[in-house]
């Protein structure tokens, strides 16, 4: 017999998936939003599914975009310049770099790093598509900015490699971020001495 309806069950089990929510907090979310009024609780659920429906990639950066969209509002920006290309894992880190307010040029989500340990090479993430995107010779600087890790390093070393022979900047973010750290939590004047101090890869 079980404690819980199935219901609410449920509910704390695919609560209990998100990064960061263990069963306890997602048990705590569950009741929280039982004792919530109504129109909350449908709120919360519209939002989800407007979220899933209403959103893409961009086809360019593949960053978050407004679905049917085929370029995001920093590919389309004339005020970005396009000489220089900002390289990350997620698009929450272009999140992050934005809000430092440092940053004019523009991004290439990789969506994921290399990691041969769980079967992840250059076919499952976005690195075709940005050499590619490399080749028409608008780029003249490319900043790695990629999470400071094992495989966040891995991954920028396997790109300076491709880059550096078509005559582009390789650049990597300063190591005013931790070891073992993730961009999306870094503060902004961490992130923005960073972007500063940036380093060649030459």
């Amino acid at each position: 017999m079980r404690a819980l309806p199935d219901p609410v069950q449920t509910l704390i089990d695919r609560l209990s998936r998100l990064p960061g929510i263990g069963p306890k907090t997602a048990s705590r979310l569950a009741f929280h939003l039982l004792k919530a009024p109504d129109e909350d609780a449908l709120e919360l659920a519209k939002a989800l599914e407007e979220m899933k429906s209403q959103t893409g990639h961009c086809e360019q950066c593949f960053n978050i975009t407004l679905a049917g969209e085929t370029l995001c509002e920093i590919c389309r920006s004339e005020n970005r310049s396009g000489e220089v290309l900002c390289v990350v894992e997620e698009p929450l880190d272009v999140l992050a770099i934005e809000r430092t307010g440092s940053y004019q040029g523009k991004y290439h989500v990789l969506m994921g790093v290399l990691s041969p340990i769980e079967g992840i090479g250059p076919d499952q993430i976005k690195v075709f598509p940005l050499l590619e995107r490399l080749k028409n010779g608008a780029v003249r600087e490319v900043i790695l900015a990629t999470n400071p890790s094992m495989e966040g390093d891995a991954t920028a070393l396997y790109l300076q490699q491709r880059i550096t022979p078509m005559g582009i900047k390789v650049s990597r973010l300063a190591r005013g971020l931790p070891v073992g750290g993730d961009i999306e939590y870094a503060d902004q004047t961490t992130l923005q001495r960073a972007l500063t101090e940036r380093q060649s890869m030459e």
